[in-house]
């Protein structure tokens, strides 16, 4: 009996793990002679998949030219793919991942962010949850710092919160790793729905 691939999408807020989760399942798959390749999209560090808590591997960096189902032939036999931000991919970027599971029976694992920082969904997640067979919530729960759950990535800039503005600028939660933004400061922190919406970033304001 063949054993059919399947798409399965984790996603999760920033902090919730999903490039710790992709680092493990591509090494644990690899060590095991699993043939498949790493992804991944406006990583903070270029082309390679990287988790806070310093893991990292070199990745395919996905443009926005890239067709994922002729890279995946041209890559065959494959057994499996880990895509790593495909919050950013786009629309047809996502439906090709469906075709790679569908036409050439190799599994994908694609990890995301779910919203921006306006609370939005990203495109690519808006689609990968229409079309996952799998959806997959992380486990991890990020917390604000009122010690509630974080469901939004805010975005500050030079240290106050900004609801508008273009959607991909790439940054951190830590905040020695904010980048600079035609002269501005640009950082992200997680916070709950009543501190984002209220713009509260501490127990001082």
């Amino acid at each position: 009996m063949i054993v059919m691939a399947t798409l399965r999408f984790s996603y999760g807020t920033m902090g919730s793990g999903k490039s710790t989760l992709a680092l493990q399942i591509h090494h644990n798959m690899s060590s095991r002679g699993v043939n498949g390749l790493l992804l991944t999209k406006l990583d903070r560090d270029g082309s390679q998949v990287t988790s806070r808590l310093g893991v990292s591997a070199p990745a395919i960096d996905v443009s926005l030219d890239l067709d994922l189902f002729e890279l995946t032939k041209a890559h065959m036999p494959l057994q499996f793919l880990v895509c790593d931000e495909t919050q950013f991919y786009s629309l047809e970027q996502c439906d090709q991942l469906a075709r790679v599971v569908d036409e050439l029976n190799v599994d994908v694992f694609a990890f995301g962010l779910i919203t921006d920082f306006r609370g939005l969904l990203f495109d690519g997640t808006r689609r990968l949850l229409e079309i996952a067979d799998q959806r997959i919530e992380m486990q991890v729960e990020a917390r604000c710092w009122c010690g509630d759950r974080a469901n939004n990535n805010a975005r500050l800039v030079n240290g106050v919160i900004v609801y508008e503005g273009e959607t991909v600028v790439v940054g951190d939660t830590d905040r020695t790793m904010s980048e600079p933004l035609f002269g501005d400061e640009v950082r992200y922190e997680l916070l709950c729905r009543k501190h984002y919406i209220n713009g509260v970033l501490g127990p001082s304001q």
